[in-house]
């Protein structure tokens, strides 16, 4: 099956359909996304013909016709910019780079993608999080292409609450976020009603899980519904990185970021991307270091 569609004109292209941290560039070469839809497994393939002004999408498997329905929202066609006025070093970046927020309307795969990067190095967590989807996951339906390995699926809540800490620390995962995943895969299936309400509640209703706090609610917030608001705290870089881009301070602590971003209130997770791509804060003194368990210290 196959869908085109436009972009909104003056914003550049981005997507985040790779869990909660992964911003995916959508080039000529095109990006594919696999989950596990309301209808089945899909994989969704979306390239950009070079210099064009439209995306097309190709997909297979039972959740191809929803793969191509998501479509517009994973371009940020929902995206609402109203209200959002950036001011001083974000006014240039934003007039340089213009985007839209996305969504993925996965929760799961998105409270995976988070729950995994709790605490840990960028990379660690992609690997734990492949390493699940090939161990207890699905392979991702459709055709071999050149150059990409095939993909495979996240296993679903009830298959993931099914397992225990010994299954996951096989693919890197220590206890307390093993128990975590396993948790919230046990408590999913009451939280059928909870994904139609603002991003607000789904965050607190989240956080009720014990292991979830404010850093992973936000990000699973921001990836699946494109919450414009979200603020993940309890990062180690986003409050430097937000500091040294708004007010040149190259330290700061979450109550000196969200100070920062108060005046863009409803838009502060679109700040904290924009401050992002203003490149990271200056760095001196102790670096993370990475233990035998795959944690980090120091944050």
């Amino acid at each position: 099956m196959k869908r085109t569609v436009g972009l909104v004109e003056g914003m550049n292209l981005q997507a985040t359909v790779r869990g909660a941290k992964l911003p995916v560039m959508i080039g000529p070469n095109g990006s594919l996304w696999s989950t596990r839809t309301p209808i089945g497994l899909g994989t969704l393939h979306m390239a950009r013909p070079l210099g064009g002004d439209v995306v097309e999408g190709q997909a297979w498997g039972e959740g191809a016709e929803w793969m191509l329905e998501q479509m517009p929202r994973l371009l940020g066609h929902d995206d609402d910019l109203t209200g959002f006025s950036p001011e001083g070093k974000l006014d240039s970046l934003w007039a340089r780079t213009p985007f839209l927020l996305n969504r993925t309307d996965r929760p799961w795969d998105a409270i995976v993608g988070a729950v995994v990067g709790q605490k840990v190095q960028v990379t660690k967590a992609v690997d734990s999080r492949r390493a699940i989807a090939r161990r207890f996951g699905d392979p991702a339906p459709g055709p071999e292409m050149p150059g990409r390995r095939r993909g495979h699926i996240l296993p679903s809540p009830e298959v993931l609450g099914r397992l225990g800490y010994a299954d996951l620390h096989d693919c890197g995962v220590e206890r307390k976020r093993a128990d975590t995943l396993i948790r919230t895969a046990r408590e999913l299936r009451r939280l059928d009603s909870l994904w139609s309400r603002p991003p607000v509640e789904v965050r607190a209703r989240l956080e009720k899980i014990r292991g979830i706090g404010p850093w992973t609610s936000n990000l699973v917030t921001a990836v699946a519904l494109g919450d414009p608001d979200a603020v993940p705290v309890g990062d180690y870089h986003i409050p430097n990185v937000v500091a040294w881009c708004i007010a040149g301070e190259p330290r700061a602590t979450d109550e000196r970021m969200l100070e920062l971003i108060e005046p863009y209130r409803g838009h502060r997770w679109r700040v904290i991307r924009l401050a992002k791509g203003n490149g990271p804060a200056p760095r001196y003194g102790a670096r993370l270091s990475l233990t035998s368990d795959g944690m980090t210290r120091g944050r």
